[in-house]
């Protein structure tokens, strides 16, 4: 692991790395903002409806008033970690082969994830993380539970899309396939580590891919 982790930082930093997530990260948060931007009554609106349901606090006038705003820019910050997820998973696949055959000369292209169940997983796991976060917002406001919690949600928006899109250019046998990805949980939760710095959350889901990718290659390849 110690390895993988070694090569994949060393990746992040290459050109290619960089302009690709320049061109998702930052293509992401416009998105989202020229959105908010033209809907924020709505959004502000929903946004306070939320509030007043969440248990416990939701009735206290003050968190209504100073805790919208704070809710508003954290739901915010997760869609925009969603919407890079989902850009990151449809348009990888080129960097990724790149990066196998500069590091792993010999590998040979396999297949190709379906862009449909690709883009399914993806959404899927962008709802359920979604969920799980709407419903459990007040955990994260718990000192080191609240930041294991998230960082958990945060794992589960990219493991199965990231399983999903890298294995099968390098794997068509299903049931090595299903070996190779045991670590997929502890990769995800190692790359959504970039969560928690603004900016650099963008890297948060190619360096996932990365780090699958040199996990599933790395011990045959050596």
């Amino acid at each position: 692991m110690k390895n993988t982790v070694t090569k994949s930082l060393q990746d992040i930093l290459s050109k290619d790395v960089i302009s690709f997530v320049l061109k998702v990260g930052f293509g992401s948060i416009l998105l989202w903002i020229i959105l908010l931007w033209a809907s924020w009554d709505l959004y502000a609106g929903l946004i306070a409806t939320y509030i007043q349901k969440i248990p416990f606090v939701g009735s206290w006038e003050w968190f209504q008033s100073s805790g919208a705003f704070l809710t508003a820019l954290i739901l915010g910050y997760m869609l925009i970690i969603i919407t890079i997820s989902i850009f990151t998973s449809l348009y990888s696949e080129p960097l990724l082969i790149k990066l196998a055959k500069k590091h792993y000369p010999n590998i040979s292209i396999v297949g190709s994830p379906n862009i449909t169940t690709s883009v399914i997983l993806s959404i899927k796991a962008g709802l359920i993380f979604l969920f799980l976060f709407l419903f459990t917002f007040p955990l994260i406001f718990i000192p080191i539970l609240g930041q294991i919690w998230m960082l958990w949600l945060w794992s589960l928006l990219i493991k199965e899309p990231t399983a999903y899109d890298v294995a099968p250019l390098f794997i068509a046998d299903k049931k090595k396939v299903k070996e190779k990805t045991k670590k997929s949980g502890i990769i995800a939760m190692i790359a959504s580590l970039f969560n928690y710095v603004p900016v650099l959350n963008i890297f948060a889901p190619v360096f996932a891919q990365i780090l699958f990718l040199h996990n599933i290659l790395g011990e045959d390849n050596a």
